[in-house]
């Protein structure tokens, strides 16, 4: 007997998706407004929510979580720089979501049930752990997307069930299958970017080439000493210098540069950005990781100023390392170092080339289209493995080195040849108890009373199955599929 899915009643009447972030900077926000526009190209979505879960969480928690980063990122970056650190091993937090959080995501919960959807993408780290937990426990079916928004991988975004997991570059991709997790699960799409203008950039070779400077989230006196640096530079350049919301920054630095003609041109808030973007010859700026990545689809080379420790110190390794960035560590020498480079022949084609080179302008579509498209059941990841990739991470093990109990083996949908589980080897002895197959695999059954099964096998059994009564997989150990590489 099978139960009605959401699989059938979702490709009959439409898809419903919702679109969770957290408004910790404005990337997790524009990322989720990326997907959204993205979403209008789909002719089988029928409706689409986005929801920032800090706006509906209570103002202790929203300030905390907000404007406490920002407080650190000023007075303390050394404990941000601690933080990131901390939490990047992959599993480092295991346990259930904490009282405070869990207080707080009632009223996802509460949206969540009131919008019924049948996707979840997630572009913050926060609603994906919540989501996790959900599908877990049964609460939702939804087909759930983890969207990362910066370069490197950062631990932290790595859940216990998730359908897909998308990152922004390819070694993202190489180290997670390296720690175990199943390639059909993991997808190199890029950071989702708002569509760009359908036009080739208009750049005029005949010009001098013009500098867009970013005040950043927060701007400041930083922003102030990189536009007083520039005003000694020799190469001829024009200026554009994007302000934002903050009047007295834009107020400062129109006073600053009042004496440089038209050289220079300060504007607030602007939604040109796109087009600046494309005019642009070279962007001065913090590497925020939806930033960067509008940069390279730009092809738009960067000169990286203050970057905040970790991610984004971490986005300007990655931009470098690629040949699209220069950084400056010091506002005294920013005027000399752009100097150089624009006298350099031929270096700023050069970087501007290699910008293009990674840059990912469809990256919001690809992750709809991967979400949407791929695997229905969604892969769960249990204790015991998530333990054990932890512990192999921190020894430099990856997955095909270990071997034993504490090994890791999958277990694949025979269907469609999609992972559904993780878990390590030893804990198969439950499951193959009672749900052995002559072919030696697993039949599993949503049976009437399967309480001999620990908890732990409950849980993944019934997040496996989602509403069907009877599902075969098979059993793979991760050695006997050797590691290959893309290209």
């Amino acid at each position: 007997m099978r139960r009605p899915s959401a699989r059938s009643s979702s490709s009959v009447s439409g898809e419903r998706v919702m679109i969770l972030s957290a408004g910790v900077g404005s990337g997790h926000n524009s990322a989720a407004a990326a997907v959204q526009q993205a979403c209008a190209t789909r002719t089988d979505i029928i409706e689409v929510l986005v929801l920032d879960v800090l706006q509906v969480s209570s103002a202790l928690y929203r300030d905390v979580l907000g404007k406490g980063y920002f407080v650190l990122v000023k007075e303390l970056p050394w404990l941000v720089e601690w933080g990131y650190d901390a939490s990047d091993p992959p599993f480092g937090r295991r346990g259930p979501i904490d009282p405070w959080t869990r207080v707080n995501a009632v009223p996802v919960i509460r949206a969540i049930k009131r919008f019924r959807p049948t996707a979840i993408v997630c572009t913050h780290f926060l609603p994906a752990q919540l989501m996790a937990s959900l599908l877990l426990r049964g609460v939702i079916e939804a087909r759930t997307a983890v969207v990362t928004t910066d370069y490197d991988f950062q631990g932290l975004w790595l859940t216990s069930a998730f359908h897909m997991l998308f990152v922004a570059r390819e070694e993202g991709h190489v180290e997670l299958t390296a720690l175990g997790l199943p390639p059909d699960r993991v997808a190199a799409t890029g950071i989702p970017i708002a569509a760009m203008p359908d036009v080739a950039p208009v750049r005029d070779i005949s010009e001098p080439p013009m500098l867009l400077i970013s005040a950043g989230a927060k701007g400041g006196d930083y922003a102030v000493a990189v536009v007083r640096q520039t005003l000694h530079m020799r190469s001829p350049f024009t200026a554009t210098i994007v302000c934002g919301y903050n009047d007295a920054l834009r107020q400062r630095i129109e006073a600053l540069v009042a004496s440089a003609g038209d050289r220079y041109l300060v504007l607030g808030f602007t939604t040109e950005m796109p087009a600046l973007l494309r005019r642009a010859d070279l962007f001065v700026g913090k590497p925020g990781g939806l930033t960067a990545s509008e940069c390279m689809a730009a092809g738009l080379p960067m000169v990286l100023v203050n970057p905040i420790p970790g991610q984004e110190v971490r986005n300007g390794d990655y931009l470098m390392e690629q040949g699209a960035a220069v950084r400056c560590n010091n506002t005294a020498t920013i005027g000399w170092k752009i100097d150089e480079l624009l006298r350099e022949p031929g270096r700023l084609q050069r970087m501007q080339a290699a910008a293009q080179g990674i840059g990912r302008p469809d990256a919001a579509a690809d992750v709809l289209n991967g979400l949407l498209d791929g695997p229905f059941r969604p892969l769960v990841v249990t204790r015991a493995a998530q333990k054990t990739i932890l512990t192999s991470s921190g020894d430099h093990f990856v997955a095909t080195d270990l071997t034993g109990p504490s090994s890791l083996v999958r277990l694949v949908e025979q269907a469609t040849g999609s992972t559904v589980a993780l878990l390590r080897s030893e804990e198969l002895g439950d499951l193959q108890k009672r749900y052995a197959a002559p072919d030696g695999g697993l039949l599993l059954r949503r049976d009437v009373a399967p309480l001999s099964l620990r908890w732990e096998a409950r849980r993944l059994l019934r997040a496996m199955l989602k509403g069907d009564d009877v599902l075969p997989v098979r059993v793979e150990a991760l050695s006997a599929h050797p590691r290959t590489f893309p290209g």
